[in-house]
């Protein structure tokens, strides 16, 4: 008898633990942290205890956002965390207030592309992963891979910054992709950024 009441006991117990769990709510997924904010991210500020000043804000074309009170505050190419931080210097360095606490949220990404020219197998435009990063080794493999005729130890990557700076990269991935002592592993750390573009050029016979 008492045998069969513990049963019952132990038997409503799981059936309680059961039912909370099935209540819970699955945890928010948040946004890498590795991924960089980039121009036409619609981003939801939040400020703990001042609903007045959530916002919605598209970054702009000069990589800013732009806040009640502080106006403009530059996030394109930061970080989510950056972004958070550089949101509470403007409110604590404008004196608004003394210590904000800022959640930012991306609600829509912008569109990532990169393109890929020159001598690869199917040259055109791919999208970058939202939250994870491309290598230029990894997008010549997403390509095709080179053509017979490409010089791969002289890839280009051009970037230009939302300030109009440009910049060259030149990446040996074919010392990347054939694992030769003489490749640089600098090479394969820089990520593609949306925008860049990849070129391949032909070898001379």
């Amino acid at each position: 008898m008492t045998k069969c009441i513990l049963s019952r006991l132990f038997l409503g117990i799981i059936i309680s633990v059961l039912a909370l769990q099935a209540q819970t709510p699955a945890p928010a997924v948040q946004p890498s942290l590795a991924y960089k904010i980039t121009l036409t991210d619609l981003l939801r500020v939040d400020i703990y205890q001042e609903d007045d000043l959530r916002t919605m804000s598209r970054v702009d074309a000069k990589g800013n956002i732009n806040l009640p009170l502080v106006s403009e505050v530059r996030v394109v190419g930061l970080t989510i965390s950056e972004a958070q931080k550089a949101v509470e210097t403007a409110y604590r360095d404008g004196r608004y207030l003394r210590n904000p606490q800022v959640t930012i949220n991306v609600e829509a990404y912008a569109a990532r592309e990169v393109s890929i020219q020159g001598q690869v197998r199917s040259p055109g435009r791919y999208p970058l992963p939202i939250e994870t990063s491309m290598t230029v080794l990894e997008l010549v493999t997403r390509a095709g891979g080179f053509s017979d005729t490409a010089k791969g130890t002289a890839v280009n990557v051009t970037r230009v910054s939302p300030d109009g700076k440009k910049q060259v990269f030149t990446i040996d991935v074919d010392s990347l992709l054939k694992g030769k002592d003489r490749a640089n592993i600098s090479d394969n750390s820089l990520m593609l950024e949306p925008g860049d573009i990849v070129f391949v050029p032909e070898r001379i016979i």
